[in-house]
């Protein structure tokens, strides 16, 4: 999103950000758990290199199965 403004019900993380990229992360099921959220306090400051990393982050989190709602916990 190269302004942040320009979207109405954006919630800033940070009141300077002008600009973001945003990736959603989903579970091995295929439901949404969180975003990847970078954020810039120049507008217009991603471009679509920058996205295609974000996703490709994202993608390998997702594949490797590392993600909170899919991690097992054992009381001890």
């Amino acid at each position: 999103m190269d302004d942040v403004h320009a979207f109405p019900g954006h919630i800033p993380c940070d009141d300077r950000s002008q600009s973001e990229v945003v990736v959603p992360i989903h579970d091995g099921e295929g439901r949404p758990i969180g975003v990847l959220d970078i954020d810039s306090h120049r507008e217009g400051h991603f471009d679509e290199i920058d996205g295609e990393g974000c996703r490709l982050i994202v993608e390998i989190l997702e594949k490797s199965g590392n993600t909170a709602s899919s991690a097992t916990y054992q009381r001890t």
